[in-house]
């Protein structure tokens, strides 16, 4: 490994400069993926010697997050999601193999004027529907360190399985990646044993543990709360949230308190616009359609009330929040099984989707119960602070496997 300590990027990789970086996210359902890459992005530039960094998205609701100093975004072309896992353009009237050509050519058109040291590929490891295999295929050719990201949970692992077969996963990984970094920690979800990895990709895989949005930050500010008690609602992007804004509308929300629901820019705007009514039925609740810094809701929330996505369920348990998650169940399992692990570690209470009601979510708000704050230390999140440290053992190894490739051949 690099001469590096946690919490900075290493100087002696071999460099002589800042690392030039490029995450790229799929983005169809939601906002986690592009906000995790951007936590990244966040972690990488904290400290050390700070690497440029080129956020590749295919969500345009990327543009409107703050970017640190040294980080931008290039969006692509969107795809939407149904609630039944199909796909579609989100906005451009053209054909889905169209699209996908469309933003397969522009990310291998940024890399190449880009040219990244490391390459962070969140989940997908060929992008969404193959369209990255051009660009893995020209990044074989040059010293990029390619890294799949994966977050601790994916689905269910027949599910997994099956995907990861279908779509010739491994293999892709054999063939394009030098590493896979798993976010999440492994005494609360082994990834690798769970999905039963081939030996030869295990080797690959490093837990970096979660990673904690409040790292870094103690510049966010959180909202004035007036004296008052406040339950926060948010339901990830939006675009299957509405079950669950509606019935917390409808809820009964303890006396001296105010409800805050956060409806997220993906909900239909027929959905918004049913919810702006219902909740104007009554003063004590406030809607927010899009919010691109949560922590400050979060911060000023005496207990919240969630789906179960990765990134909201690590801005919760850090933060010490008192929660209820109602997590997704379709298309993917992630979120339940997600939830259900840690809530055996006592950190947040979990509603079926299916037992969803508002008076289910009143009796909960009427619980008096304290943040089990003590349960936080059972979970590692140092993942933001071990990405650096990462990051430099990759670039390292990548540098030094291509020298010995040039030696040999000069031989």
């Amino acid at each position: 490994m690099c001469d590096s300590a946690l919490g900075g990027l290493p100087q002696g990789c071999g460099l002589g400069r800042p690392a030039k970086i490029a995450l790229y996210s799929h983005d169809t359902q939601g906002l986690g993926h592009i906000r995790r890459n951007l936590l990244i992005a966040r972690a990488l530039c904290e400290e050390g010697a700070r690497p440029t960094v080129l956020l590749l998205s295919g969500i345009h609701e990327a543009a409107s997050f703050e970017m640190p100093p040294g980080v931008d975004c290039l969006t692509i072309p969107s795809l939407g999601k149904d609630t039944n896992g199909g796909y579609f353009p989100r906005s451009l009237g053209v054909s889905m193999d169209e699209l996908i050509r469309i933003r397969g050519r522009t990310i291998l058109a940024a890399l190449q004027s880009f040219r990244p040291d490391a390459f962070i590929v969140d989940k997908v490891p060929l992008g969404a529907f193959n369209e990255l295999l051009p660009s893995l295929q020209w990044l074989e050719k040059t010293d990029t360190s390619v890294i799949l990201g994966l977050r601790d949970i994916l689905d269910d692992p027949r599910s997994v399985a099956r995907e990861w077969r279908v779509g010739k996963f491994e293999q892709a990984i054999r063939d394009f990646y030098d590493r896979i970094w798993v976010y999440g920690d492994r005494a609360v979800y082994d990834t690798a044993q769970e999905y039963k990895f081939a030996p030869d990709i295990v080797v690959k895989v490093r837990h970096a543990g979660y990673l904690n949005p409040s790292s870094g930050r103690a510049g966010v500010a959180s909202r004035s709360s007036n004296g008052e008690r406040s339950v926060l609602c948010v339901v990830g992007g939006g675009r299957d949230g509405l079950p669950l804004a509606e019935s917390f509308l409808k809820s009964r929300l303890p006396d001296g308190a105010r409800g805050v629901l956060i409806t997220g820019p993906l909900m239909p705007q027929t959905a918004r616009e049913g919810l702006r009514r219902l909740g104007s039925m009554s003063t004590r609740f406030e809607i927010e359609h899009f919010v691109t810094e949560p922590l400050g809701y979060l911060d000023r929330a005496d207990a919240v009330i969630a789906m179960g996505g990765y990134n909201t369920m690590c801005e919760i348990v850090t933060m010490r929040k008192r929660a209820l998650i109602v997590p997704r169940v379709e298309p993917r399992r992630e979120q339940i099984i997600r939830a259900e692990q840690f809530a055996r570690r006592g950190v947040v209470d979990v509603l079926h989707p299916d037992a969803l009601e508002a008076s289910a979510l009143s009796r909960w708000m009427a619980d008096s119960h304290e943040p089990r704050t003590e349960a936080y230390g059972r979970i590692d999140f140092g993942g933001t602070k071990r990405l650096p440290a990462l990051l430099g053992e990759a670039l390292a190894e990548r540098r030094r496997g291509s020298q010995e490739v040039t030696t040999d051949a000069a031989r």
